[in-house]
This record gives C-alpha cells, sequence and structure tokens, in this order.
C-alpha cells in the first residue's frame, strides 16, 4: 500500500477525477469528457505545481474530505468553498500545505458549483485512452469517488505557486452564451429562431456533466420528420421532441437524433459549468 495517497473520507454528491479529458476519439464513440470548468482546474493545477493537464477532483456542490496519507500542497478552485484542514480554516484559492494524515475538508460550495482541488503531483488513477478523466455517459475512467477509496498520487513536478490568493471569475449571476446558428436552423420555425436568442431561459436542476438543460418557451419545428443520426460536438445546442434547448457538455454523447438549432462557444461554457439551477440563461446568437 502507497503512502503517497489520498483516502477518501467524504466522497461528497458527486466527485470525479477529471483532467483535460480525451479529445480525438469522437469517430469510436468515445466523448471527449475533462473538466467542465478547464480553467478553474488548470488554475488550480498551476498553484501546486503541477502541469496544467494533471487530473484534480472536481466536486458538485457539496465538496468532499480526503486525508493525504503523506504532506501535499493542494489548493481548490472553481466555485466558492470554505476549506478546512483539522477544523481550521485555510485560504481558498491558494496553495495549502496538508500534512500527512490531517483531515483536508473542501466544503458546500457558497456560489457557483463545482469546486476544482489540485493535489502536488496530481491524481495518478490508471489512465484510460490517454485520460483519467471520469465520464459519466459512457463509463470509461475512474468510477465516482465513494467513501473510504484510496486515490494514488504521483510525484510533484515543481514548487507550488507564490500568491496569497489567485484571481478567478465568479460564478455567473447572469448565463450568456454566445451561439453560432446552425447546423439544423432551419428546421425551426424563424419565430423559434427569434424566441431563442431574444427570451430569457433558466438552468433546469436536471443539468449534469452531459449537458446543460433549461427551462423556458418551447421551440417550434418547421421540419417534424425524424432526424437521422449525426454527429455531435462540444456545445451544440440540440433541440429534443420537448422544445426546451439542452447545451452539451464535457460527457456528450458523440451522435443525436435531434435537431441542432446552434453551437455554443467553447469560451462560454466554463460558465455554464458553475452556473446554478435558476440561474438566468440569454442566448446571443454572432457571427461566425
Amino acid at each position: 500500500m502507497t503512502d503517497h495517497a489520498l483516502a477518501v473520507v467524504r466522497a461528497g454528491a458527486l466527485t470525479t477525477v477529471q483532467d483535460l479529458g480525451r479529445p480525438g476519439h469522437a469517430h469510436l464513440g468515445v466523448p471527449r469528457s475533462g473538466a467542465l470548468d478547464p480553467p478553474a482546474a488548470g488554475l488550480a493545477n498551476r498553484l501546486v505545481g503541477n502541469p496544467v493537464g494533471a487530473a484534480v477532483l472536481e466536486t458538485t456542490l457539496d465538496g468532499c474530505t480526503v486525508r493525504p496519507r503523506s504532506t501535499v500542497t493542494v489548493a481548490a478552485t472553481g466555485a466558492p468553498c470554505r476549506v478546512t484542514v483539522d477544523g481550521r480554516p485555510v485560504a481558498w484559492g491558494a496553495p495549502v500545505r496538508v500534512p500527512a494524515g490531517a483531515l483536508l475538508d473542501v466544503g458546500p460550495a457558497t456560489a457557483g458549483v463545482r469546486t476544482y482541488v489540485a493535489v502536488s503531483g496530481g491524481v495518478a488513477v490508471e489512465p484510460v485512452l490517454g485520460s483519467r478523466s471520469a465520464d459519466l455517459l459512457s463509463g470509461l475512467g475512474p468510477s465516482p469517488l465513494t467513501d473510504g477509496a484510496v486515490l494514488p498520487l504521483g510525484r510533484s513536478a515543481g514548487p507550488h505557486a507564490r500568491v496569497d490568493v489567485a484571481p478567478q471569475p465568479a460564478p455567473p449571476t447572469e448565463l450568456v452564451l454566445r451561439v453560432t446558428l446552425g447546423p439544423r436552423a432551419d428546421w425551426f420555425s424563424p419565430e423559434a429562431v427569434r424566441v431563442l436568442t431574444s427570451r430569457v431561459y433558466r438552468v433546469s436542476p436536471a443539468s449534469n456533466r452531459i449537458g446543460l438543460r433549461t427551462e423556458g418557451p418551447a421551440l417550434d419545428r418547421a421540419i417534424t420528420r425524424e432526424l437521422p443520426s449525426e454527429g455531435m460536438v462540444l456545445g451544440a445546442v440540440q433541440v429534443p421532441p420537448d422544445g426546451r434547448p439542452l447545451v452539451f457538455l464535457a460527457d456528450h454523447p458523440t451522435t443525436g437524433g435531434y435537431p441542432v438549432i446552434a453551437v455554443v462557444r467553447t469560451p462560454d461554457l466554463p460558465a455554464a459549468a458553475q452556473a446554478r439551477p435558476g440561474t438566468p440563461i440569454r442566448f446571443l446568437a454572432v457571427r461566425r
């Protein structure tokens, strides 16, 4: 049993191991996966001296609690939360030394949804197709954390950052998603396109790592026949039979049989990862 590991004391509602994902395998039916908020995950890694693509923990809403078996440096970024070491408050958004055997508690998010916890050396679970990311749709990669699990750690690659607190964007109070219309915008009525780009939607509680579901006005189809399954990309805005737009996120399927009315610009997707249920959404049409 290695002493360079993390023991999971409290797994939280949904905590997964994530890195930058496994792009390039869509032709095999393998989703990209990876951290839903890559800038936050990358920042956490830089704070502890890891390469930007090292595997981190992605928590959902209520954090997690772990106990390192050796002294490590950790950093929590993304959704703000209370962080303690053996009950003592420590900095969020900054590198923190955690002694061997100490209890690191990453508390519930006070805003946003997903907190990223980087540990010096990175989480060193076995990679699958070049990535350590957990993919909830395909089941590839490590399973979501459970109480009592033990995660191996890699060796520290360099010194941690010398900062007090690293600046990072606040979770959105309103989510503005820039979209390029198409490729199936002509399957919808002109009024539906106008509704999508002028009305306010809200984040649905049914959202997850596969997609951000919305609540709001339904979009009417102009073409109602079946659509043969076709390739899907990150950020695709698919419209299922209920007419409510669904924005595909990191664990999205590689194909789908419902029309895609638009595609969200990739730089806007990290904010979508931090948008809580009920957050207003505006879709803003932009040119290519």
